[in-house]
């Protein structure tokens, strides 16, 4: 896949696609990575790339012009490999579609992704219509569209084939399979008094199996119950996982609230 920037700070992405797991995957040959610097297209002696809004309003926006001949010059240096293939031009937007797993798993399937990175107020609106893709991360808003870009990246990139250090590493991962991810853990076996629990130290596999599947539906019940609800809209949950989710709705509606306890959520961002 190759995976190219356009935005008025490429700096930026040099520490995130130059370190660890962007770096090896552009080692392998997995990534090719190009950061383009939109000042490189205008024309005047300050390098401007951006100006008031029309009707007045706080802020600047970023220029039209400049986008237009970046992202057709770079298309036109950079031609597809061959007819047919999937070339996405990624402008990260608050109106754009919401990112997830599954927006991932789809941009994974590209050829190659150009992002445009906003900055500042915004974009000329009139610079959209070069996109295939709008995405959001969610409802907030950055300064850098950089930032944003840098996520979306990431997560695209852990879905390639061979970037991840084990074989279907990304498949149990939170989202996956559209719950939270189960509890993990590592030595030593018992640490200040809390211990790993027993199943996983028994190496009977097909109970450590169901242990992890009841862990990430009781996680994603107590957690994300939003996620719960699409699970059973889409027909992913199993009789055995009906039957687990109502003994705990059936604990949950007895327990009184100060027993209640909600799982740890594991790392930054829920991952």
């Amino acid at each position: 896949m190759l995976v190219q920037t356009l935005s008025t700070f490429p700096g930026m992405f040099a520490s995130v696609m130059g370190e660890s797991m962007m770096k090896r995957a552009q080692e392998k040959g997995i990534i090719s990575y190009q950061a383009f610097d939109l000042r490189d297209w205008t024309y005047d002696r300050h390098r401007t790339t951006d100006d008031y809004p029309y009707g007045g309003g706080d802020g600047l926006l970023m220029k039209c012009e400049p986008i237009f001949e970046a992202v057709e010059d770079i298309l036109a240096a950079h031609p597809a490999e061959a007819a047919g293939a999937d070339q996405r031009i990624v402008f990260m937007s608050p109106c754009g579609r919401r990112f997830d797993d599954a927006y991932a798993c789809e941009l994974a399937q590209a050829d190659r992704i150009l992002f445009v990175c906003g900055h500042y107020e915004g974009i000329d609106e009139r610079a959209y219509s070069l996109a295939t893709d709008m995405v959001s991360l969610g409802d907030y808003v950055l300064t850098s569209g950089e930032l944003a870009a840098m996520v979306v990246i990431d997560a695209v990139a852990r879905k390639l084939p061979g970037v991840l250090g084990a074989a279907g590493g990304a498949d149990d991962e939170s989202y996956a399979h559209g719950l939270l991810e189960y509890p993990q853990y590592t030595r030593p076996a018992v640490f200040r008094d809390m211990a790993v629990p027993d199943v996983l130290l028994s190496g009977h596999h097909a109970n450590i199996e169901a242990w992890r599947r009841h862990q990430s539906l009781a996680r994603t019940f107590a957690l994300r119950p939003d996620l719960i609800e699409q699970a059973a809209c889409d027909g992913t949950l199993t009789v055995d996982d009906l039957h687990y989710l109502d003994s705990l709705e059936a604990a949950h509606a007895k327990a009184p609230k100060s027993a209640i306890m909600v799982p740890h959520a594991k790392g930054p961002g829920g991952l």
